[in-house]
């Protein structure tokens, strides 16, 4: 196509040219002007511009960038796209970054799934005795969706340090969120709401293809205590 433009262009431009120089003789030579070498004029301009925008379009499509559609850069059903030690370094760079003391990892536990497991292997790290964190990997060994597990009043709203634990695996999952970003998440879910008793909903938030949702397990007989659960998982 771009040489039938690019001869339609040229050809139509020298046709033009001719048949302009064909009146401007006529005018010079006080001849009346044709009205055919006027339509023919038309024509050939008409055409030598087709021509010229057909080559423009062209080139302009040639030189846009394509989408960029590698796994980096974006989120896909197969997981976060980050290691084990990339998870653990990137939340201990949020806990550095906004100072969010008590809360670094120091390793990961990380277990190998069997062959009744459907799983392809999960990872743990204890806090303290009311917090830990769970990770699932996918077949590549990359970290497929994280739990956040509190123990706990649930009839309260959430403790500090729960809250900072979210956000900081909301920051570990999105590199280019502030902790302003992450608040705005927590918000969407309903845990900052005054007076909020966490019994009272299970609640989830959808942003950049990830879904964030808090909810609560049966409570625990023997202890009291209710079992409060923040998950990432990718959006379906």
């Amino acid at each position: 196509m771009q040489y039938l433009f690019t001869a339609l262009c040229i050809l139509g431009f020298i046709s033009f040219s001719g048949v302009l120089l064909l009146i401007i003789l006529s005018m010079r030579e006080r001849q009346r002007i044709k009205l055919r070498h006027i339509i023919l004029s038309a024509s050939c301009f008409v055409i030598a511009s087709i021509g010229l925008y057909g080559m423009l379009t062209l080139s302009s499509n040639s030189t846009q960038p394509g989408i960029d559609q590698t796994p980096s850069s974006q989120t896909n059903s197969s997981g976060f796209h980050m290691t084990t030690d990339e998870f653990k370094n990137r939340f201990n760079d949020a806990v550095g970054k906004y100072r969010l003391n008590g809360l670094s990892i120091t390793r990961l536990n990380v277990k190998e799934s069997s062959e009744s497991e459907q799983s392809n292997g999960t990872f743990e790290y204890v806090f303290s005795d009311e917090l830990r964190v769970v990770g699932v990997l996918n077949e590549d060994k990359n970290v497929q969706e994280v739990r956040l597990y509190a123990t706990g009043d649930a009839s309260k709203p959430a403790g500090g340090t729960f809250l900072t634990a979210i956000a900081t695996l909301i920051l570990t999952t999105n590199s280019e969120y502030t902790y302003n970003d992450a608040q705005d998440v927590i918000q969407d879910i309903g845990l900052l709401d005054r007076d909020v008793n966490q019994r009272d909903f299970d609640r989830a938030t959808i942003r950049n293809g990830l879904e964030y949702r808090f909810s609560i397990q049966d409570q625990d007989q023997d202890q009291d205590q209710d079992h409060s659960i923040f998950e990432i998982t990718v959006a379906k």
